[in-house]
């Protein structure tokens, strides 16, 4: 493999990553792709993104579990109708739902019955795709570099941490890392770290760490991080969203 390549927090935005990929020259043969999670919600295009993940991974991409997935997991394997309206109504996840064609009503019954999971089964597009994400990893680890979703917490062991810690953490990471690896994470968008709302680069902590989710699905940049050169290749969202 020549170079690695890493692109997190799509988002439902296909056509960026379309866009992305061709930019870069993304060749499978000679690159290995890592994708660091956040594929669904809010987008308009979720299901296809799903879609050509499956694809990349059968290609040899590794695929990384976002948290954005894993809200979306336990809205539709719990049957339960809390987590099912935090992902509906908070989440994005009724843009995913659309991007199969599916409109909430159409799972009110089953939730009002208790049968969300076994309704979601017959659902062919839907469940094949929930059962690519229960094969998502959650952290790709190498002798130079860490490449997880949200960030790893400061003095513990990656291999000892809690999976969801590694989707969800933020400030206490990117404040307290001091490894010697770089980490390279998405999760939190580039212009949060920069504390500008219009700063959308790669940011590039002075504690080793790299945040790449450019906030592509708010108006920003999708960008493919290539490690170890740490070049940068992006694509500009020309179609800027006021949802947060």
């Amino acid at each position: 493999m020549n170079r690695i390549l890493a692109i997190s927090d799509i988002h439902g935005e296909l056509g960026l990553l379309e866009e992305l990929l061709l930019k870069a020259n993304y060749d499978p043969q000679s690159d290995q792709l890592f994708l660091l999670g956040d594929y669904i919600d809010r987008g308009p295009s979720s299901s296809g993104v799903l879609n050509l993940v499956g694809e990349l991974q059968a290609l040899g991409a590794r695929v990384l579990l976002g948290n954005h997935e894993a809200i979306m997991l336990n809205a539709c394997r719990s049957g339960l109708a809390k987590p099912w309206n935090h992902w509906v109504g908070l989440c994005g996840g009724e843009a995913t739902l659309a991007s199969y064609g599916y409109q909430l009503e159409d799972f009110e019954e089953a939730i009002q019955s208790n049968t969300l999971p076994s309704f979601i089964k017959t659902l062919p597009k839907l469940e094949e795709h929930l059962q690519l994400i229960e094969t998502f990893d959650i952290y790709i680890e190498l002798e130079d570099a860490i490449f997880v979703h949200g960030g790893v917490v400061p003095e513990v062991a990656i291999a000892d941490t809690d999976p969801m810690r590694l989707l969800w953490i933020r400030e206490e990471f990117h404040a307290g890392y001091h490894g010697d690896k770089t980490v390279i994470f998405g999760h939190t968008p580039t212009y949060n770290l920069h504390q500008n709302p219009t700063d959308y680069r790669v940011y590039f902590g002075e504690n080793n760490i790299i945040g790449i989710d450019g906030g592509a699905v708010f108006g920003g940049q999708l960008h493919a991080f290539e490690w170890p050169s740490r070049r940068i290749f992006s694509v500009d969202n020309k179609k800027p969203t006021s949802e947060e």
